[in-house]
C-alpha cells in the first residue's frame, strides 16, 4: 500500500525532518537487500549487538531518502529524509498495527511451542481454494518479523494467518496489537524457549494474551490449559473450540489408527461420526493435521471437502536449502511455496549467499498475491532487475503470459516442458534459485540439477549461526571488534557459506589456518580481512598476491617474509604478530621481543595490524591464575611492543571460553571459534547456544537376525534373542570413530536412540532397531541435537572439536535457513 509522507508523520507520531514530498511503496530494515529504492522507508533497528543507523550513509549512496530513526547522524542532516522517533522498533511495529487496522477480514492467530509453521502452510493449502490468504512467510513470527509479513496485506486479500513467537515475558501484547486476530490456534506447547519463562502456566499465559480480543480459539483440551482458562478470561473469545485424543469431553474426539504409512483419524463431533486419511504416522504431523481440521470444522467445510483436502497434505520444508549442483553450480531450494512476499526473502537469501557471479532464478506461477496479475508481474519485473537477475525461467501459464516483463527469460508452459528442453539450458558457474508452487513439483527439478552423491548429509543451519555470534557478540563491549575463525573447513561445517553470512553480519576479521582456506575464500568473492594462522614460508608469496595478512610468530619466519616484501616492493603490508605468554606452541618469546623491535622498528615494507597472544587455560577454570598471569603478560609485552613501534596495532587473546570466563581480557577484539558453532565448555552456557549442525543419513536395509547370529567384522556383537537391525550408509571414512561401536554410541531414529551394534565399517555401521518402529528409508540423526557432538566428545574422551573436523569432505553440507 502506498502512503504519504505526511500520514506516515502521523501514524509514526515521529518528527519529521526534511522536505521529500513523493509517496513509499516498501519498508526495509535490511540496509544489504537490493531492493532498497528511493519509495523505501528504512527503519534503523537498534539491537543489543547492532545498530543500524551506521549503514544510513551507504543507503543514501544507494537511492534511499526515507529514514525512521532515533537519532540523525550527524553528517547526514540534510541529505535525506529523516522520521526521529523514540524507539524505532517501537515505530515499525507501531506502523504495522495501523496498517492491520484498515483492513476487516478474518485474521487467524497461531502460537505455541511447535507445529506454528507447519499448521499455517497447511491451513494455506486446504483454505486457498475459497480464500485470498495472505500470511507470514517462513517463520517471520519474531518483533520484527510479524510486523513485516503484517505489512503485507493489501486491498484484495480476504484471509490472513499469521504466527507469533515469543520466548520470554511481555512480549505477546505488541504482537497481538500487530496482528488483531479474530480466530486463535493454539498448538502444541513444548520445551522451546522455556528459560525465559519463570514455570509453565507463565508461559502458556503469555502466549494466551495473543487471542484476548478474538472470537474464537481453537486449542487441545488438557487440564493445564483449561484450568488457566477458568481463572484467566480472554477479554473477546466468545467461543473455546477443544479437541482431544483422549478427553471425550472436548467438542472434538479423535481415535487414531496407523495403517501402512497412513494414519486414519476417527473424528467424533456432537453427533456426527467420520473418518479422514493423513498421509503421516509421526505423532507432531497427526496433532497439526487434528489442528488444521478444527479450522475446517469452524468454517463449516462439509465432510466430504474435508476428506479429499486432508487427504492431500505433504511434508513442508520450513528453510531455505544451499546445495551443491551439477556443473559447479550453486542450488538454492525454495521449492515448495510460491507467493510474493516469501520471493522478496528468496532474492535477499540469493544474494547473501550466492557463490557465483551469474544468478538464475526459476520461478512458478505466483499465487495469491492480492494484486492483479498485471501489477504482480510489473512488480516481480521490478524485483528481478534490482537483484540483478541475469537469467529468469519462469515455469507456468500466467508467467508465461507475460515473459515480455523480462529481459533474458524464458518460459514454459509447464514443468514437463521444462524437463524436455533441460539439456538446452546449459546450467553451469551460477547460483540457481529454484523456487515454485506445491503442485508445480519443483523439487523434481531440485532432483534433478542437484549434485550426486552419497544419502549422507551435514545439514548447517544459518540461522543458529547468527543466533551464536549474537550471543557472543552481548559479551563483548561495544567498541569490540570480532575476528570469527572459519579454519578447517568451517569447523568441519562448510567453508565459503558460513564466510558470506558472517560477512553480512560485518564481524571485522576471518581466522583461517592455512594459506589455502583464505585463498578458496577469496576465489569464492569474499571481502573481508582474512588473517592466516599458520602460514607455511612457502605460501607467503600466495599469501601477497590474494591480500591475506600472515600471522608471524618467529624471526625466522618475519625475515623471510620481509625479503619476499622489499622484493615486491611492498608499502605496509598487514601483518600480525604472535606473542607466546605461556602457551609455548607458537610465538615471539619475552627473549627476543627486543630483537623483533630491532628489525620491525623503521620498516616501511609491513606494518603491524595487529598483537595477538593464545590462553591456554581458558576454559579450565582451575588453572584461572594461570590464564591471568597470561593476560598480564600479554599487556607487558605488546605494551613494550607498541611504545617502540609509536603505533596502535589490535590487540586480541581470547578466544571463545576466554570470552566468556575472561570478559577483563578483551583488549580491541576476540576470536570467536568453536562457540559460533553451537558449542561451549560450560553446560550453564550451552543452554543458550543453539545447534548448528546435524549429520543425517537414512536407514539402507532392515534385517532380523536370530539368536547366536552376529553382525559385522569380527562378530563383536552376538544376538541373545531375535533382533531387527538396519544398516546406515555412513563409517568411519566419512569421520565417524570405530570407537564409537560395538555398543557404546548410538544414533537416533524417530526420535528414539538406536544402539550402535558391531564394529563400524568404513562406509557403513549398523544399529539395534528392535524396539523402534521404523523402515528402509527413514532419516537417521548420526549426531545433532541427540547425540550432541559434546555427548559423543565425553563418551569418546575426545574434544568437540575432533568430532566435528573429522567429518569427511565426501559428505555433503546442505545449507539452510530457517
Amino acid at each position: 500500500m502506498t502512503l504519504s509522507i505526511s500520514n506516515i508523520e502521523k501514524i509514526l507520531h515521529a518528527k519529521r525532518f526534511g522536505d521529500y514530498n513523493g509517496s513509499i511503496e516498501t519498508i526495509s530494515i535490511d540496509s544489504r537487500s537490493l531492493q532498497n529504492n528511493k519509495n523505501t522507508l528504512f527503519f534503523a533497528l537498534v539491537g543489543p549487538n547492532n545498530d543500524a543507523h551506521i549503514y544510513i550513509e551507504a543507503l543514501i549512496d544507494k537511492g534511499v531518502q526515507n529514514f525512521v530513526v532515533s537519532h540523525i547522524p550527524e553528517q547526514l542532516a540534510n541529505k535525506a529524509t529523516f522520521f526521529v522517533v523514540e524507539n524505532t522498533l517501537d515505530a515499525l511495529q507501531r506502523y504495522a498495527a495501523y496498517h492491520r487496522s484498515l483492513f476487516k477480514f478474518p485474521v487467524i492467530g497461531l502460537t505455541g511451542s511447535n507445529g506454528k509453521t507447519i499448521v499455517k502452510e497447511w491451513l494455506n493449502f486446504l483454505l486457498s481454494p475459497e480464500f485470498n490468504i495472505i500470511r507470514s512467510p517462513k517463520s517471520y513470527n519474531s518483533q520484527v518479523g510479524v510486523p513485516l509479513s503484517v505489512l503485507a496485506i493489501n486491498e484484495m486479500h480476504n484471509l490472513g494467518l499469521f504466527e507469533a513467537g515469543i520466548s520470554k515475558m511481555n512480549e505477546m501484547e505488541k504482537l497481538e496489537a500487530i496482528i488483531q486476530p479474530t480466530i486463535g490456534i493454539l498448538t502444541n506447547i513444548g520445551s522451546a524457549h522455556d528459560e525465559g519463562f519463570e514455570d509453565l502456566e507463565k508461559k502458556i499465559k503469555e502466549k494466551l494474551l495473543l487471542f484476548q480480543h478474538s472470537k474464537l480459539l481453537i486449542y487441545q483440551k488438557n487440564k493445564n490449559i483449561d484450568l488457566i482458562l477458568s481463572s484467566f478470561p480472554l477479554l473477546g473469545v466468545r467461543v473455546l473450540f477443544s479437541w482431544s485424543f483422549a478427553d471425550e469431553t472436548a467438542d472434538v474426539f479423535v481415535s487414531k489408527k496407523a495403517m501402512d504409512d497412513k494414519t486414519i483419524l476417527q473424528i467424533r463431533t456432537g453427533k456426527d461420526h467420520f473418518e479422514i486419511q493423513i498421509p503421516f504416522q509421526d505423532e507432531a504431523s497427526i496433532e497439526n493435521a487434528v489442528t488444521c481440521l478444527m479450522v475446517l470444522l469452524s468454517f463449516k467445510y462439509d465432510q466430504k471437502t474435508i476428506q479429499n483436502r486432508m487427504e492431500w497434505l505433504y511434508p513442508v520444508e520450513m528453510r531455505l536449502k544451499v546445495k551443491n549442483g551439477i556443473n559447479n553450480t550453486t542450488l538454492i531450494d525454495d521449492s515448495y511455496s510460491c507467493d510474493f512476499q516469501s520471493l522478496k526473502i528468496a532474492l535477499d537469501f540469493l544474494e547473501s549467499q550466492k557463490q557465483h557471479q551469474t544468478k538464475t532464478v526459476i520461478l512458478s506461477d505466483i499465487f495469491q498475491s492480492g494484486l492483479s496479475n498485471q501489477e504482480l508481474y510489473a512488480k516481480v519485473s521490478q524485483l528481478i532487475t534490482s537483484n540483478k537477475i541475469h537469467r529468469l525461467i519462469g515455469i507456468g501459464e500466467t508467467i508465461s503470459e507475460f515473459k515480455s516483463q523480462f529481459t533474458n527469460c524464458i518460459t514454459y508452459r509447464n514443468t514437463a516442458d521444462f524437463f524436455l528442453h533441460l539439456k538446452e539450458l546449459n546450467f553451469a558457474n551460477e547460483t540457481i534459485l529454484i523456487k515454485g508452487a506445491r503442485h508445480f513439483q519443483f523439487e523434481e527439478i531440485v532432483a534433478a540439477l542437484e549434485e550426486k552423491t552419497h544419502e549422507t548429509v551435514l545439514e548447517v543451519n544459518l540461522n543458529s549461526i547468527s543466533h551464536n555470534l549474537s550471543f557472543f557478540k552481548s559479551k563483548l563491549k561495544p567498541t569490540t571488534k570480532m575476528m570469527a575463525m572459519v579454519k578447517a573447513f568451517g569447523y568441519g561445517s562448510g567453508g565459503f557459506e558460513i564466510a558470506k553470512l558472517l560477512e553480512h553480519h560485518k564481524v571485522d576479521y576471518l581466522g583461517v589456518a592455512f594459506a589455502d582456506e583464505g585463498i578458496s575464500l577469496k576465489n569464492a568473492g569474499i571481502t573481508l580481512p582474512i588473517m592466516v594462522l599458520n602460514p607455511e614460508t612457502t605460501s607467503f608469496s600466495a599469501i601477497i598476491q590474494y591480500n591475506l595478512e600472515p600471522e608471524i610468530y618467529s624471526l625466522k619466519g618475519l625475515n623471510a617474509f620481509l625479503q619476499i616484501a622489499e622484493k615486491r616492493k611492498l608499502k605496509h603490508f598487514p601483518i600480525h604478530i604472535k606473542l607466546d605468554t605461556g602457551m609455548h606452541r607458537l610465538g615471539f618469546s619475552e627473549e627476543n621481543l627486543e630483537e623483533l623491535i630491532t628489525v620491525l622498528k623503521g620498516n616501511s615494507f609491513v606494518s603491524v595490524k595487529s598483537i595477538l597472544s593464545h590462553l591456554a587455560t581458558s576454559d579450565a577454570i582451575e588453572h584461572k591464575e594461570f590464564a591471568h598471569s597470561q593476560i598480564d603478560l600479554f599487556e607487558r609485552l605488546s605494551s613494550k611492543l607498541m611504545i617502540a613501534l609509536n603505533s596502535k596495532p589490535i590487540r586480541h587473546i581470547l578466544n571463545t571460553s576466554g570470552i566468556s570466563n575472561f570478559p577483563e581480557g578483551q583488549y580491541d577484539m576476540v576470536r570467536l571459534g568453536i562457540g559460533l558453532y553451537g558449542i561451549s565448555n560450560d553446560a550453564e552456557e550451552q543452554k543458550y547456544l543453539e545447534n548448528v549442525g546435524t549429520l543425517k543419513s537414512i536407514i539402507s536395509q532392515i534385517r532380523t537376525i536370530q539368536a547366536g547370529e552376529s553382525v559385522g567384522y569380527g562378530r563383536r556383537f552376538l544376538a541373545d534373542k531375535p533382533t531387527k537391525i538396519a544398516t546406515i550408509p555412513i563409517g568411519y571414512a566419512d569421520g565417524i570413530s570405530r570407537h564409537w561401536g560395538n555398543g557404546l554410541g548410538f544414533v537416533t531414529i524417530n526420535k528414539q536412540q538406536a544402539t550402535i551394534v558391531g564394529s563400524i565399517c568404513m562406509d557403513m555401521l549398523m544399529v539395534d532397531v528392535t524396539k523402534i518402529n521404523c523402515k528402509e528409508g527413514d532419516s537417521v540423526i548420526i549426531f545433532g541435537e541427540s547425540p550432541s557432538v559434546s555427548l559423543i566428545a565425553e563418551q569418546l574422551r575426545t574434544i568437540p572439536y575432533e568430532i566435528l573436523t573429522s567429518i569427511s569432505q565426501r559428505v555433503k553440507r546442505i545449507f539452510f535457513r530457517e
